[in-house]
């Protein structure tokens, strides 16, 4: 059966040469990078080269990226590192509504050490006022942290003008990015945001799940989540995922030589579903229009929970929104942060795009997306 794949935001394909790379580490180059014989050695040469290329990606230096597993881990590190550092700065946080359940998780459980949070409410598009951001910056705010695109309506925050803007009001005031929904998709540059911490991520890339990373800023130290060793400069002690650190460097790699031109397809792919999903559905609303490789539509009438499993039978899968919610009966909190009501909620689809998808496949897709609509109107209308 036909597969057309358009879950992308939640997970990518490994690529093969990410996979080979990976066999070869696993059963050929196995060594522990810590051990100081040749094994050893061979396992670290490994382990900096991928440290280089993702330094290189991101911008910055080699020392200033380091390896955890997963973006979750690294949002935590980078949160909870941070603020429990430097609390005699000051007890405020502040960050958005619509973060991702890792960050946001994340602020809460430090509001029960003790820390203020400021959430901020975003408008209809999913984008939060940088201006409104600095302003509630105070002597008292140790670190903002704000994500570069969202992982369910793909809308891209104004980093840049946030960093800045915080910068200027006070300086101390850390800033941290969640890049795992744009790194490999869009530049990514802590540097010019003016950033200390930035996350990224190897599955959401056609790399391997279990690896991520971190770039902390030079000079800046934080508070380890874990306890045990000397890995990655005592920041992530544990033995290195080396097989997920190898692939993590090659998925980087491939995703970065073709970044910009892989954007335009995916950007007319989206385009393309978009005008054949109106034409058949011009009752569908967009939420949010940002990143060229996320589109979320509310479809009416339809529960979009019950679509994404009529949708399985013909090989084609989307969901709902993020996958770290996907067993979960409460409504997306990004959606209703941006005004969508309860019943526009469960009517709500994500489709996420990858280079690896032919416009054939997004044709065939608007084809059975629309019918799969018609057949559940009509069932529902027959109820």
């Amino acid at each position: 059966m036909r597969e057309i794949y358009l879950d992308n935001s939640a997970t990518t394909a490994v690529r093969p040469e990410v996979a080979a790379v990976m066999q070869e580490v696993l059963c050929e180059n196995y060594g522990n990078p810590s051990s100081l014989h040749r094994r050893g050695l061979l396992a670290e040469r490994v382990k900096n080269e991928a440290r280089r290329v993702l330094a290189e990606a991101c911008g910055v230096k080699e020392k200033e990226i380091f390896f955890t597993s997963g973006g979750t881990e690294a949002n935590n590190l980078a949160i909870k590192g941070a603020a429990r550092r430097f609390k005699r700065r000051g007890r405020h946080l502040i960050t958005t509504k619509i973060e991702h359940p890792s960050v946001l998780y994340t602020f809460r459980a430090l509001e029960d050490e003790g820390f203020k949070v400021t959430y901020f409410d975003v408008d209809e598009n999913g984008l939060v006022d940088a201006k409104a951001v600095a302003e509630a910056v105070t002597a008292e705010t140790l670190l903002v942290s704000v994500m570069h695109v969202n992982n369910e309506v793909g809308s891209i925050m104004p980093v840049a003008e946030i960093g800045s803007l915080i910068k200027q009001k006070n300086p101390q005031t850390l800033f941290h990015v969640d890049a795992v929904q744009s790194f490999g998709k869009l530049p990514v540059q802590p540097q010019k945001w003016q950033a200390d911490l930035m996350t990224i991520s190897a599955h959401k890339i056609h790399g391997p799940k279990g690896s991520g990373a971190l770039y902390r800023k030079e000079g800046l130290p934080l508070t380890p989540l874990l306890h045990g060793g000397d890995q990655e400069q005592g920041i992530r002690p544990g033995t290195e995922n080396m097989a997920g650190i190898a692939g993590f460097a090659v998925a980087a790699r491939l995703m970065l030589s073709q970044q910009a031109e892989n954007y335009r397809y995916m950007g007319k792919l989206k385009e393309i579903f978009l005008t054949g999903l109106q034409e058949r559905l011009p009752d569908m609303r967009i939420n949010g229009d940002g990143a060229a490789h996320i589109l979320n539509v509310t479809i009416p009438g339809i529960k979009g929970e019950v679509l994404v499993h009529a949708l399985e039978e013909d090989g084609i899968y989307i969901s709902t929104g993020s996958a770290c919610h996907s067993h979960r009966a409460d409504p997306s909190h990004v959606l209703l942060a941006m005004g969508r009501t309860p019943q526009e909620i469960e009517a709500s689809l994500r489709i996420s795009f990858s280079a690896a998808i032919t416009m054939a496949d997004v044709e065939y897709a608007v084809a059975k997306i629309s019918e799969a609509v018609e057949t559940l109107r009509l069932m529902t209308r027959r109820k």
